[in-house]
Parts: C-alpha cells; sequence; structure tokens
C-alpha cells in the first residue's frame, strides 16, 4: 500500500529520473537547458472525466492518451519531444487506477523518449492536464500560417476511426466484434506521428494535427494564411473498418468533423509529391493528397461527381450552442 498523500503518490507512480533535464521533479520547479540553436515549443491539454473521455475508462489506456494528443501537437509543429508536466486531479487515491494509468504514461513516454519533470495532484472530479515541451530548429517549425494558394492539401494515416468508434460505444452504430477493436483501438490509442512531423520540415509549407476534425482543423490553417481550400471526399483515406460504413447517415459527418484522429494536416508544392510519397514510404506512413489551397476564401468539399456537398458542423466545439 501506497501513504495516501500527495507526495508519495508522485514517487511511487510517477518519480523517473529525467536524464534530460538540469533539475527534474522533486524540487519547485524543474530547470532545463535547451540544446543550442534549438526554440521550445510548448502545448498544454486538459482531459475532463465525462467530456473527453468515459468516467471508467480504461485507467492505463487514458495514460497513453492522455500524453499521445500532446505529442501530436508537437509533431504537427515538427518538434522533437523532450519534457512534460502532468497535473492530476483525482476524486481519492485509487491505487489500482493509478498503477495502470502511470503504466500507460510511461509506456507512451518511453516510445517518444520524453521525461516527466514535473506535475500537481489535487483532489476533485477526475481531470488530467498535460504540458509538454519540444525543441525544434529555429526558423524550421511547421505552422499554419505560411499554406499557399497552389499547394497540394495531405493528410497522414486515416480519418473518422475514432469517430465511428464513439458512435458504435454509444450505441449509435453497430459494428462486429474485429471492427469494433480496430475503431476502439485508434480512439484509445492514438499514434503521435513525431517522426513524420520533423520529416516534414523545410517540406510542408503549413501544417496542423487534427484533434476537432478535418474541416475545423484545416480551417484553422485556412484562416491563419488567408486562403481557401477544396477537399475532394473521395480522395479522403479511411480504414476498410470504417469504410464498411460508408452508405451510413454518420459517416462522412465522422470522416469530415469526427476529430480525435490525432493524424497530421498539412500542405505543400505541388512540386513536392514525389519526395512525400517517397518519404510515405520510407516512414511507413500512409500519406494521401486530398485536394488543393486555393486563392478564393472558404473551404468547399466535393463529392465523388464534382457536386459541392453540405457538410454541416466543420468539428468539435467545447462552447458551441
Amino acid at each position: 500500500m501506497v501513504a495516501g498523500t500527495e507526495f508519495s503518490l508522485i514517487r511511487h507512480y510517477f518519480l523517473r529520473p529525467a536524464h534530460s533535464a538540469v533539475l527534474g521533479m522533486g524540487d519547485d520547479a524543474a530547470l532545463l537547458q535547451p540544446s543550442a540553436g534549438q526554440l521550445l515549443a510548448v502545448s498544454t491539454d486538459t482531459l475532463v472525466s465525462g467530456v473527453h473521455f468515459f468516467a471508467d475508462a480504461d485507467a492505463r489506456l487514458l495514460g497513453w492518451k492522455a500524453l499521445a494528443v500532446n505529442l501530436s501537437d508537437l509533431a504537427a509543429m515538427g518538434a522533437v519531444p523532450r519534457w512534460a508536466t502532468l497535473a492530476l486531479t483525482l476524486p481519492a487515491i485509487d491505487e489500482g487506477w493509478l498503477s495502470a494509468f502511470a503504466a500507460g504514461w510511461h509506456e507512451c513516454a518511453q516510445q517518444a523518449g520524453i521525461d516527466l519533470i514535473g506535475g500537481d495532484t489535487t483532489q476533485g472530479p477526475l481531470t488530467l492536464t498535460v504540458t509538454v515541451l519540444g525543441e525544434v530548429p529555429a526558423g524550421q517549425a511547421l505552422r499554419r500560417d505560411a499554406a499557399c494558394a497552389g499547394d497540394d492539401i495531405w493528410v497522414s494515416g486515416t480519418l473518422g476511426d475514432a469517430a465511428l468508434a464513439l458512435a458504435v460505444l454509444q450505441d449509435r452504430l453497430q459494428a462486429d466484434l474485429a471492427d469494433r477493436a480496430v475503431l476502439t483501438g485508434r480512439l484509445h490509442q492514438p499514434q503521435a506521428r513525431l517522426t513524420l512531423g520533423v520529416a516534414l520540415r523545410g517540406l510542408a509549407h503549413a501544417a496542423i494535427d487534427i484533434s476537432d476534425g478535418l474541416l475545423a482543423d484545416l480551417g484553422h490553417i485556412l484562416e491563419r494564411s488567408g486562403v481557401g481550400a477544396t477537399i475532394e471526399f473521395a480522395h479522403v483515406p479511411v480504414s476498410p473498418a470504417a469504410a464498411r460504413f460508408a452508405l451510413h447517415p454518420l459517416y462522412a459527418g465522422c470522416v469530415l468533423a469526427g476529430g480525435d484522429d490525432y493524424e497530421l494536416c498539412f500542405t505543400a508544392p505541388a512540386a513536392a509529391a514525389t519526395t512525400i510519397e517517397a518519404l510515405s514510404g520510407r516512414l511507413g506512413v500512409a500519406l494521401k493528397r486530398i485536394g488543393r489551397i486555393e486563392v478564393q476564401p472558404g473551404l468547399r468539399v466535393l463529392d465523388a461527381a464534382g457536386r459541392t456537398m453540405q457538410t454541416g458542423r466543420m468539428g468539435y466545439e467545447h462552447f458551441a450552442a
């Protein structure tokens, strides 16, 4: 049994040597030394029980996801992860839950090569707040404000799996056991595209990770860059499990606006297409052209016949009416 105090909890479940920090966990603040010529990329996300995950979510998978969704932000900037902090608000100390959560967190952290350097614990409704810090060479960060008219629009992986998984878990869709496993795996254990993000430095003009839905997140690039875009829905990549729902009324919305994909959407000059296709093979990450950046403002989605689709909502919005 772990003594039920904040500091013993931290020591037992989360204290690990932080080899990349001058001073890691255990003091009033961590001390960090960025590498020469590097800028720090910093991102924070909060996950709230009942909003971002089910109250009975698997603790190990939740530990993984809490970190992975933040790492995805670093991937979108072309940054290499270095350090993280974790603030845990817990209803009570549940040692089984904490052990599983910490195992998932440390598994993801080890895979990404990131050190946990501090954070906080307090009592209250289950809430997870994670801050990640990464490094990117000065002048090489991927940003949202550099898309150019004529750029191709690319996405990694497949889209819609996580949103379809949520619909299955909410009994709005029925899936067989194999498809259910594929879809829920994408929802509960996303893979941050860190290697891809680094490889896109100097190749992509603009990038973003798809957390709130393709239309919403691409919309941020368009707004920041002052451009428009056309997407061909038939070119948006989906998994075989997702494709089996192609005739369902929920399908298009899940693929275009469902969110929780944590894939990268990026723009690049048309001349870079061959290089990007080769990059896809080298990294073993599917990369698909889905449209083009245009001078005319607005975001248009075309169906297979070239007609403009009515897309409805753009993506997830916390404070939507």
